[in-house]
C-alpha cells in the first residue's frame, strides 16, 4: 500500500522526503542522497510498460499501475504533486491502494516566489502558473508518462483537504522550519501509524534526521562545499530533479515574499485564494 508525500511543487516535499529516508532507511538517522531514491515519484515513466503519447492516456493507467506496484504487500512512501482527483475521467488514486497521505502546504506567496526562481519565471508567468486550475507539470524528461496534473495552488491543496477516503495528515512548511522537532516528530507519529509500526519514536534518531537535513546543509551539497563521499548520489539526484540550472535550494526559509514579490502580485494572489489563506492563517 502507498503512503502519499503530496504537496504543489515547492512546498517543502523534498525537504520531508529527505527527512523521511534519513529516518526510516538509515541505521543512524543520518540523511545522505542515495537514500532519497527509497521514496520514488509518481507518477513516473519507469512505471509504465508502453509509451504514452498524451496525459489522457497516461491518466488511465494510474490507478492499474498502483494495484500492480501494491501485489508485493508492501508499505512504500510516494512522492506526488498530483491533484487528488480525476483527470478526464480517470481517478489519480483510491482508497484501494491508498494507505494514507502526508501533505505538505506553503503560503502561495512563498511558492511563487520559489516558483520564479526555479523555472526562471517573470512574476505573470510564474502568477499564471500558481492560479491556472488546468496546469500540469511535465519533469524534464520529457516523457508523457512522467507529466503529473497539479491544477492551482488552490485547488491542489483542496483536492486533499477535502479528501475523507483514507488518513491524511496536513503539515504546513512554516511549521518544519519554526517547529521542526515537534511537526517531524508528529510525521513519524503518524506513519508509524499507518503503517501499524508499534515502537515508539526513536528521539536520537529523529534529532539526527532532523540535524542532517537541515535546509543549509542540503544547500552547501548541491553548491559542492559538502559532499562526504556522496558526489555521485548528490549529482545524480540534481540531474534527475532540476529543471534547470538554478539551485534547487534557493532560500529555502529565508524565502521571504514580503522582500521579493511587487505587492501586486501579492495583491493578486491574496485576491484568488483568499478563503484558502484565512483558513491557513496565511492571512
Amino acid at each position: 500500500m502507498i503512503i502519499w508525500l503530496a504537496s504543489y511543487p515547492k512546498s517543502g516535499n523534498t525537504y520531508v522526503r529527505a527527512f523521511l529516508s534519513a529516518y526510516y532507511f538509515s541505521e543512524s538517522g543520518e540523511f545522505d542522497f542515495s537514500q532519497i531514491a527509497r521514496i520514488d515519484q509518481f507518477p513516473h515513466e519507469k512505471f509504465f510498460k508502453e509509451k504514452v503519447n498524451n496525459l489522457s492516456e497516461a491518466s488511465k493507467q494510474w490507478v492499474p499501475i498502483q494495484r500492480l506496484i501494491n501485489n508485493d504487500k508492501n508499505i512504500r512512501f510516494f512522492k506526488t504533486h498530483s491533484f487528488l482527483g480525476n483527470y478526464q475521467g480517470n481517478q489519480f488514486t483510491t482508497p484501494e491502494t491508498t494507505l494514507g497521505a502526508i501533505y505538505i502546504v506553503r503560503d502561495p506567496r512563498n511558492v511563487l516566489s520559489s516558483l520564479k526562481n526555479h523555472y526562471s519565471f517573470d512574476d505573470d508567468t510564474a502568477l499564471k502558473m500558481i492560479t491556472d486550475k488546468t496546469r500540469s507539470l511535465m519533469s524534464n524528461n520529457g516523457s508523457h508518462a512522467s507529466l503529473t496534473y497539479i491544477s492551482s495552488w488552490a485547488e491542489n491543496y483542496l483536492s486533499w483537504f477535502k479528501n475523507n477516503q483514507f488518513r491524511r495528515l496536513f503539515v504546513k512548511y512554516e511549521d518544519l522550519i519554526n517547529n521542526k522537532y515537534e511537526t517531524f516528530r508528529d510525521i513519524v507519529v503518524f506513519s508509524n501509524t499507518l503503517m501499524n509500526r508499534v515502537e515508539g519514536v526513536n528521539k536520537t534518531k529523529l534529532q539526527k534526521a532532523i540535524e542532517t537535513t537541515n535546509f543549509n546543509i542540503l544547500k552547501k551539497k548541491e553548491v559542492g562545499e559538502i559532499f562526504e563521499g556522496e558526489e555521485s548520489s548528490f549529482k545524480n539526484w540534481r540531474k534527475f530533479h532540476s529543471e534547470n540550472k538554478n539551485l534547487f535550494f534557493n532560500l529555502g526559509p529565508e524565502n521571504n515574499w514580503r522582500k521579493i514579490l511587487d505587492s501586486k502580485v501579492s495583491d493578486e494572489i491574496e485576491k484568488n485564494f483568499k478563503k484558502e489563506m484565512k483558513q491557513l492563517d496565511y492571512l
